[in-house]
């Protein structure tokens, strides 16, 4: 259902791969509020992903822009400004990757050179991208900035790596840089930490699995899934959230303010199974 929230806004989503994207799901929302998009992605995954149909499907331009690259995201902001007619309404930041992750290796045996990457492509693209689009002044006043990110930022998780110093990283960001784009321009800047969800780059996350499971079952409502948070990234980019800048936003059925659910004690519970039973029979062994 349409409530035209968006109705006359542009919009550039970053990150939109495929159709288990958050950002693919946000570019359908966007559009179905009356928003005009471009989307962006590197150039490899232009060509290796489908974002092709999803332009077709949003009727919105492709613009491919490496998020690390100065000179790109200049090229992207002044050619969507003139794909769109105009300055950009809001901005949607969905870029993450570690290569950490993708070749095993852990957080006490970090590649440092990996770890550059990490934070390049996850959290100093963010701080590249604003900083381009307001020396550019592409963004219109009171537009609205956002950036996907996950509680692992607050707290340590087992198997998300150097990914959760990036999340910490692109947070900070979006508080400095919220302070300085609203005091000036009225622009807002958030970062929405969303439940563990099931997208390309989530799946190579080691354990994954289990942290969506433990996840839903610790959140009293349930772990929030890719289409509502695009629900929520349309109310942040529409005029109703005015006043909203600088927060780190948990979009995760209560996720982030659980100690233990009854559902999680019951479970682990069940999995517990002292040092003198046997494991197959699940008799006591008196020794």
């Amino acid at each position: 259902m349409s409530y035209n929230l968006l109705k006359g806004k542009r919009g550039i989503i970053f990150g939109a791969l495929n159709d288990q994207s958050i950002a693919w799901k946000v570019a359908e929302r966007a559009v179905e509020e009356g928003a005009q998009i471009v989307l962006t992605n590197t150039e490899v995954a232009c060509r290796m992903g489908t974002i092709d149909e999803l332009a077709k499907k949003t009727n919105a331009v492709i613009i491919p822009a490496d998020a690390t690259s100065v000179a790109d995201l200049e090229n992207l902001f002044v050619e969507a400004q003139k794909a769109l007619g105009g300055k950009i309404d809001f901005v949607l930041h969905s870029c993450a990757m570690s290569m950490n992750m993708r070749k095993k290796r852990t957080y006490d045996d970090l590649d440092y050179d990996f770890l550059d990457k990490t934070l390049d492509i996850s959290a100093i693209s963010f701080h590249k991208m604003i900083q381009v689009a307001k020396k550019l002044d592409a963004i219109a006043e009171y537009g609205s900035i956002l950036a996907l990110t996950y509680v692992a930022s607050h707290r340590t998780f087992f198997g998300y790596n150097d990914m959760a110093d990036a999340k910490a990283l692109l947070e900070s960001i979006a508080r400095s840089f919220g302070y300085i784009y609203g005091r000036e321009k009225g622009v807002r800047v958030n970062t929405i930490s969303q439940s563990p969800t099931m997208t390309t780059a989530g799946g190579g996350i080691k354990g994954f699995d289990g942290m969506l499971d433990y996840a839903d079952r610790m959140s009293p409502l349930g772990n929030a899934s890719a289409d509502e948070c695009a629900d929520y990234c349309v109310v942040m980019f529409s005029d109703l959230t005015r006043k909203v800048t600088m927060q780190t936003l948990f979009h995760d059925g209560g996720f982030s303010n659980m100690g233990m659910s009854l559902r999680g004690m019951t479970q682990y519970n069940k999995s517990f199974i002292p040092e003198n039973t046997d494991k197959e029979t699940g008799k006591i062994i008196y020794g």
